[in-house]
């Protein structure tokens, strides 16, 4: 629209400056979006929020409301988005969006920040300060207004998975989900003594689980242990999701659709994965380390997610995607923690959950945890295997998360890097793996990898150093010559075992697997005495046993 028309439309919108209203000039978001405290846009986020949640109109006089344009710096909608969630805590995603305008006959940019009001009992920070609006003053919130916010009860909203059912009975639940309910319940709470746990009815157990009230079904009950058919009466819910594989040219090859009782039939979906045992050489060793393409911890956790954090209301299926290189998950609804950062860093469990009965279930259930290390735990699991980390992608707009999980490397630098540096931490890897993947890094980032010489190239288009590559080749003809220490030797030779199963593995079959990492220097008679120690010594620690010639993992015996 034309200037004069963009004017008049603010006007008519955002009439007037007040406690959830403000106007600004911020002519250059480059040091006004996170700058100086009590003048800059997080710190005005942060006392709109705290008031009731309003408006910012960004590029225009603060008085008269005459549009002089802002220049947004590298900011985009997403990215400003992401930086207010990071900058300001405890701001909410729900209802967090920025409108952006610009003037067709001058060129000039207008933002409006759409601000959500503060969570229950959670007043919203910028700059490690609460703030609010007093008149036409932005003041740190006085103890009267932090009283009123810490004060307010923490459920304003039902919780959709705690309502009862109303034509739901006993017999809409499947026998053997329960069977399976009360068997994780039992793992989970261990310090009840089991034959009581077998003492109760069914009735019984599931009001010990919170799925049971009164005598009715509550929703969270039919998701979990639900029938086929007590789907329906969930309607217009929809309980469903949708597997989907996919090969290299993005078509679809195979695909089905599950739903309820989920503690079931996620067994079922993660059955469906072509999970394949690897080998893979780290850097700076010839150790091989045997392992699955995918942790099935972090697969399964990512789908556990999905079901307990889905916001149902919004009447989709969740979909988990299988493709040639990665696992790709998405759920309806914004996501709680509000950023990836705070999910990571935050020192204490969740306070609020969407779906607080289903979630309080699940624990009992052991599905999942509600001691917010799930997400963490997750990007550990890929560093451990060298792998990319996972992605989330946090749409507040459209209501939505996505989770993709890695089973290949994309940049053999990347991986050199993790298996050959031991001084690196979780979010120098966040980091170095956003490098990789051609992502946005801040430049502070930017210049603490640089300064260490992980990076190299100039802004924005960084890649991992040439020199960690060359350092990691040269590491292996030393190896080589050395071979592995014996330690390394017998975890292989344990899961060379464990990948055999209950068939167990010949002393042939074993040397074969292992002589690449034996020493170069010695002969093969030599090696298999050294392996024959070896297992002597597995043996004596009862860790593996012999059966004639051949031998078993004792575990699996």
């Amino acid at each position: 629209m034309l200037e004069l028309e963009l004017q008049q439309y603010l006007l008519h919108e955002y009439p007037k400056e007040n406690a959830r209203c403000e106007w600004k000039e911020f002519k250059n978001l480059k040091n006004s979006f996170c700058g100086d405290e009590k003048d800059d846009v997080i710190s005005y986020v942060s006392a709109i929020s705290n008031m009731g949640g309003g408006h910012l109109v960004i590029g225009v006089h603060d008085e008269t409301l005459e549009i002089v344009g802002t220049d947004t710096y590298n900011y985009d909608r997403q990215k400003a988005i992401l930086r207010l969630t990071e900058r300001c805590v405890n701001l909410s995603t729900e209802g967090l969006d920025i409108d952006e305008f610009i003037t067709d006959d001058t060129n000039l940019k207008v933002w409006v920040i759409h601000i959500p009001r503060h969570l229950p009992k959670r007043p919203v920070f910028a700059h490690n300060k609460a703030w609010q609006r007093i008149e036409d003053s932005l003041v740190e919130m006085t103890a009267e207004r932090m009283a009123v916010i810490l004060d307010e009860p923490i459920f304003c909203e039902t919780d959709w998975s705690a309502q009862i059912v109303s034509d739901a009975t006993i017999d809409d639940l499947d026998e053997v989900a329960i069977a399976k309910a009360r068997k994780m319940f039992k793992k989970v709470h261990s310090r009840i003594p089991e034959a009581e746990v077998n003492d109760w009815n069914v009735e019984t157990f599931l009001s010990k689980c919170g799925i049971m009230k009164n005598g009715g079904i509550t929703r969270a009950a039919i998701i979990l242990l639900g029938k086929y058919e007590s789907a329906f009466k969930l309607r217009p819910a929809v309980a469903q999701v949708t597997w989907t594989r996919r090969d290299e040219k993005k078509d679809v090859i195979d695909y089905e659709h599950f739903t309820v009782p989920f503690i079931l039939t996620v067994d079922e979906i993660l059955s469906r994965i072509d999970n394949l045992t690897m080998r893979e050489m780290p850097g700076g060793t010839l150790f091989p380390d045997t392992m699955k393409h995918y942790d099935d911890y972090t697969i399964r956790e990512a789908l556990h997610n999905c079901l307990a954090h889905q916001d149902y209301t919004i009447q989709q299926r969740i979909n988990f995607v299988e493709n040639p290189t990665y696992l790709y998950y998405s759920n309806a609804g914004n996501f709680i923690p509000g950023t990836l950062e705070n999910a990571l860093t935050n020192e204490e469990p969740q306070s609020y959950f969407r779906n607080e009965c289903l979630c309080r279930a699940m624990v009992d259930f052991n599905m999942i945890d509600t001691v917010s290390r799930g997400i963490k735990k997750m990007f550990n699991e890929q560093w451990r295997r060298h792998f990319p980390m996972p992605d989330y992608e946090i749409d507040a707009t459209k209501k939505k998360v996505v989770v993709r999980i890695y089973g290949n490397e994309i940049n053999k630098r990347y991986t050199d890097l993790l298996k050959t540096n031991n001084s690196l931490s979780l979010w120098d890897c966040i980091s170095l793996d956003a490098v990789q993947k051609g992502r946005f890094i801040h430049e502070d980032v930017a210049k603490d990898l640089l300064n260490r010489g992980l990076i190299e190239g100039d802004a924005p288009n960084y890649t991992i150093s040439l020199g960690v590559a060359k350092a990691t080749r040269q590491l292996q003809g030393y190896t080589k010559q050395k071979g592995l220490d014996k330690d390394k030797i017998k975890q292989m030779i344990l899961q060379y075992l464990k990948n055999a199963g209950s068939d167990g593995a010949k002393r042939d079959g074993i040397y074969e697997y292992i002589k690449d990492v034996m020493p170069q220097a010695k002969t093969r008679e030599q090696q298999l005495r050294i392996l024959g120690d070896i297992l002597n010594a597995l043996s004596v620690d009862k860790l593996i046993s012999a059966n004639g010639r051949t031998w078993f993992l004792n575990e699996l015996l």
